[in-house]
């Protein structure tokens, strides 16, 4: 029998496939974009319409570990100027909250009145308010802690800030607060702003 000719040399084994270059360092974007009270975003400004640019925003929408929000534009973050707060809650009459990003929401802590009536709230998306086209609903939820429904008397002294009955809003407290003292109590920037400035 004939001797069977040499195998062919093996060819080098396949090195891994280069890595994704990494994001390039872009520093962070300021002042630019901003969420009004009724859950709309603002472009220097100007309302956003454009599908598409609406549903990115809302799909890329997060709060960071100092409580400033922002969008992830691939390596760059843009951060909000919140008109009132993160997340602006409807109430829908079957008892659902959704934020204007379209997620459901949990009410997980107290809710703040402020002097102005607006009502905030700890989520399970971050801090709300409820958006002020949805107050009235809001306040016919009110309760005495017996389950009395709450008074005019009651929301008057409670948005002046007096002493009154206990109130409660599906089973969770019911307070007010300062305006002002509204974003250190829930936890967020209403004006973000570069770490050191």
């Amino acid at each position: 029998m004939a001797a069977s000719a040499p195998l062919p040399p093996a060819a080098p084994a396949a090195s891994d496939p280069p890595a994704l270059p990494a994001w390039p360092m872009v520093p962070a974007c300021y002042g630019w974009l901003a969420l009004d009270a009724r859950g709309g975003w603002r472009l220097r400004g100007e309302i956003i319409t454009h599908p598409g640019l609406l549903a990115f925003l809302d799909a890329h929408y997060t709060g960071d570990a100092h409580g400033n929000w922002g969008v992830d534009n691939g390596p760059q973050r843009v951060y909000v100027e919140l008109a009132a707060a993160p997340l602006i809650l409807r109430l829908h009459p079957d008892g659902r909250l959704v934020a204007h990003t379209g997620r459901e929401a949990t009410t997980t802590g107290p809710v703040l009145v402020d002097a102005d009536g607006c009502a905030f709230l700890a989520t399970d998306l971050g801090p709300a308010m409820i958006d002020d086209r949805d107050l009235a609903l809001f306040a016919a939820e009110l309760r005495q802690l017996e389950g009395t429904p709450a008074g005019d008397e009651d929301l008057l002294a409670l948005i002046d800030g007096q002493s009154g009955p206990a109130l409660r809003w599906r089973e969770v407290d019911v307070a007010f607060c300062a305006r002002a003292a509204i974003p250190g109590r829930l936890g967020f920037q209403p004006h973000p702003q570069a770490i050191g400035t």
